[in-house]
């Protein structure tokens, strides 16, 4: 017996591996009777979807690395809660403006040469936020560039690389392969945020200066940056899109889908300018000021909210397989939205945390279900823009709103207003998704 494919692509696939190019455990004399080019396909293909998982863990855990302790790194230079307010809005705005050229060109111009310039634009911005912190440039980085003031995805990592799996997975494993996918990043980023608030904790401990510890953690996320691009370098032609030659007019990359896609995307916008009034370095900025935690136990509390994203995320699967995906999104959705609100309400450091980990444990049952739905409700050639329409529309909403927060943290009356904003919209949202999709099915909900 030989093991021609790892266990957790397997384990992420299951029966499905021989239809979509995995082999898994088989005898030798089986291996011997498959024809050389089709194995070879096999185990590219193999080779691909490890190589996009490798890539969301290093990313996420990077992003995470730094949540917990940017905004602490930007008070600790002298700027205030509005300024660290703007410079979070101006990065979405970036980030919304760059993964649009990106990713609504990225089946032409290549997944794998979008990946790579991406990659390059992280290791960037966290170069110039370890060299400088001349605020000018910090925005000017911040903007070009890619840095994460969240734990979450950012750029035209996320949008690529979900068309790129999808092209290689059958319908029916694709909302199963998107809940590891999340799995997979949720871990990641809990693991960074617990390694970047102990390892500046202990660095601040050890008689270093905070500035210091602080960069340090954005040196890390440079280096991840490079680490990307390397990985990237190793993807195969199997990723890119099949391009037909035609006359079909397209907009922003999309043809007979803009309509459902553009739909979906200020649906999503509104989410995301719910979700950037608390994003996770704003909330670990929140805890500080409100408990007096510290960067060490900030790092703790968003290690264990990440685990617990990861593993609603895993959930996801078997509720969407009983109740369909926007049911699912919905469904789950609001509960998590009412107990954010409950959070300011709490009058001890150990209450207001264990809403929070309540929230994540089923806050994420959203994300794979969405991805999925998404892939699913648009044509072969139109998911990279269908996917990075919809993220830009995410970073659009989303770019507004920690400027706010910034606001909203610098008047004492206001400083628990984000919390009941983020949730009040996030319903809202959840009920117009419902009133105006319930009705569109994916292929295996038909």
């Amino acid at each position: 017996m030989v093991v021609s494919t790892p266990a957790l692509a397997c384990a992420l696939l299951g029966k499905s591996c021989k239809c979509i190019g995995l082999v898994s455990i088989r005898s030798q004399s089986a291996l011997a009777t498959q024809p050389p080019a089709l194995l070879d396909h096999q185990l590219i293909m193999n080779r691909n979807i490890l190589l996009l998982f490798s890539t969301r863990i290093i990313r996420l855990f990077c992003y995470g690395f730094l949540s917990v302790v940017l905004a602490l790194y930007l008070s600790e230079t002298g700027l205030t809660e509005a300024q660290i307010g703007l410079l979070f809005t101006l990065t979405l705005v970036g980030d919304a403006v760059i993964t649009l050229w990106l990713t609504t060109s990225a089946d032409r111009f290549g997944r794998k040469r979008t990946l790579l310039l991406g990659a390059l634009l992280m290791a960037g911005a966290g170069i110039v936020f370890v060299i400088t912190r001349n605020y000018i440039l910090l925005v000017f980085a911040a903007i070009l560039g890619v840095i994460s003031p969240a734990d979450k995805d950012i750029g035209p990592f996320l949008s690529v690389e979900q068309a790129s799996l999808t092209h290689l997975i059958p319908n029916e494993k694709r909302t199963q392969l998107f809940a590891w996918y999340n799995l997979a990043g949720s871990f990641a980023s809990a693991f960074g945020a617990l390694a970047g608030g102990w390892l500046a904790q202990n660095l601040i401990n050890l008689g270093h200066p905070r500035l210091f510890a602080y960069l340090v953690v954005l040196a890390g996320y440079a280096i991840g940056g490079l680490i990307l691009f390397i990985l990237f370098l190793n993807l195969s032609t199997s990723i890119e899109a099949t391009i037909q030659k035609d006359e079909t007019k397209r907009v922003l990359g999309l043809h007979r889908s803009r309509h459902v896609v553009f739909k979906l995307s200020s649906l999503f916008a509104l989410d995301a300018f719910a979700g950037g009034l608390l994003v996770q370095s704003f909330l670990a900025y929140w805890f500080h000021i409100r408990f007096g935690v510290d960067a060490g136990l900030l790092g703790s509390i968003f290690f264990g909210a990440n685990i617990l994203a990861g593993i609603s995320a895993l959930l996801a699967i078997r509720i969407a397989n009983k109740i369909g995906l926007i049911n699912t999104m919905v469904f789950t959705h609001i509960p998590s939205s009412i107990l954010l609100m409950l959070i300011p309400w709490m009058p001890t450091l150990s209450l207001a945390v264990g809403l929070l980990l309540l929230r994540f444990s089923i806050s994420q049952m959203d994300v794979p279900t969405r991805q999925s739905y998404t892939m699913a409700v648009v044509a072969p050639d139109e998911r990279s823009a269908a996917s990075g329409v919809t993220a830009i529309a995410r970073s659009v909403g989303s770019a507004i709103s920690p400027a706010l927060t910034g606001l909203f943290f610098s008047v004492p009356m206001l400083f628990n207003l984000p919390f009941f904003l983020c949730g009040g919209l996030k319903i809202i949202y959840d009920l117009l998704l419902f009133r105006e999709f319930r009705s569109v099915k994916p292929p295996e909900e038909n």
